[in-house]
């Protein structure tokens, strides 16, 4: 039987309220923002521009701002990257494949009693 989510009245309250506060000036901000109009580019690639700017060479696009924001872009998913191995890691460096085989562990996620083990 499932029952009602209880909806409590404590700490969490201010929290709850300064998130929305939060996404109320946020939107207000978004939709009462004014753009200007979209610019595109006369002639050529984006892409070629960054490729051409890559190896230094001359391409229809002037594209070194956009070569520093590929550069920045791709240090920062390394950056990402490495952090998701470092947290994907685990604790010791004694949980390794062969290490598990060697105790006895329940699928349950339980280990074995003394009793169980002879």
């Amino acid at each position: 039987m499932t029952t009602r989510p209880r909806l409590y009245l404590g700490r969490h309250l201010l929290s709850g309220l300064a998130a929305v506060a939060l996404f109320v000036v946020m939107a207000a901000a978004f939709l009462s923002a004014q753009f200007p109009p979209v610019q595109g580019f006369e002639s050529g690639s984006v892409t070629a521009s960054i490729g051409y700017a890559l190896f230094d060479l001359s391409g229809p696009i002037a594209s070194e701002y956009f070569l520093v924001a590929f550069e920045v872009m791709g240090v920062l998913l390394v950056a990402a990257l490495t952090g998701a191995v470092m947290l994907a890691r685990r604790e010791s460096d004694s949980d390794s494949a062969s290490d598990v085989s060697s105790r006895d562990v329940r699928t349950d996620g339980g280990t074995a009693s003394t009793e169980d083990r002879r």
